[in-house]
């Protein structure tokens, strides 16, 4: 099952690549700097064959890479091979799901920005049952039981002993719009509430009265290392889902976070309006 050892490795191909434009060299170039040849350099930024890590490293120190950027790649090529804990699950798992995975399984930061459903890493169980059962092309139910398992799965990095820190605004239409049913939402609402308590989660409302507003990009993730410019934006759209990794759209997406979190309401305020949501159900 070759699809469960690419997502590392694509990973890692992408940040070579990046640190290698930053500093402004061409395959020759940087192959010569460390004693590889140019297809070598090349392979390695493909996701195409093994790597090795100590060439990895003189790589890194050639381009310049700080000590946490360092870190990160080499841990990708010493894990290049390794496989996730939703490899268990079934071959049938989409490359991009796939990809999310690994990158979540990394990170370190998330930022949510959510304009129709709560994010995937603090839905109910029942509340993502009811989505999975809203696809527009029926599942059966063990496979809707399947993509669910993975879901509260994937919960778990917002409660392993270095967790995950979260930060997501919602839409006010995230709240207000019943899924599954008025007490499927209720519970879901009481999680939120929950949530907001937790001291590595921040939750935010942004509200109908704030018109509009920088979220014309739509829901996004920014999933994040402990090195800012090994960020990825993570977009799921109804026909797919990308990745983006260049500075620009990173930037963009950034800076649409930026301006949500300054139109979108404290904490406080937030859970105050969570509540009503939940009193009018």
């Amino acid at each position: 099952m070759p699809e469960r050892t690419t997502t590392r490795r694509r990973q890692l191909g992408a940040m070579m690549r990046k640190l290698r434009a930053r500093k402004g060299l061409t395959l020759e170039e940087a192959g010569q700097l460390v004693g590889v040849s140019k297809a070598t350099v090349s392979r390695y930024e493909t996701q195409a064959g093994p790597v090795k890590w100590i060439v990895v490293d003189a790589l890194c120190r050639e381009y310049g890479a700080t000590e946490a950027e360092r870190t990160a790649v080499v841990g990708l090529a010493k894990d290049a091979k390794q496989q996730g804990w939703w490899s268990s699950f079934a071959d049938s798992i989409p490359e991009s799901m796939n990809l999310l995975l690994t990158l979540e399984d990394d990170a370190v930061r998330e930022s949510h920005f959510s304009c129709v459903y709560v994010p995937g890493l603090l839905q109910t169980r029942a509340y993502s049952t009811a989505l999975q059962k809203a696809n527009e092309v029926p599942l059966e139910s063990a496979e809707i039981e399947r993509l669910v398992d993975i879901r509260m799965k994937r919960q778990e990095i917002l409660t392993r002993p270095k967790p995950l820190h979260l930060w997501a605004i919602l839409d006010e239409s995230v709240i207000r719009r019943v899924v599954g049913s008025p007490q499927i939402m209720k519970e879901q609402l009481d999680l939120l509430l929950e949530a907001n308590e937790s001291p590595h989660i921040t939750l935010q409302v942004l509200p109908f009265s704030k018109g509009a507003h920088a979220a014309a990009l739509g829901s996004f993730v920014i999933i994040g290392g402990t090195e800012q410019a090994l960020d990825v934006v993570y977009v799921d759209f109804h026909t797919g889902s990308l990745f983006l990794e260049k500075d620009e759209e990173l930037e963009r997406y950034r800076l649409a976070f930026e301006y949500l979190r300054a139109q979108a309401l404290d904490m406080e305020a937030s859970s105050a309006v969570i509540h009503r949501a939940r009193k009018e159900l």
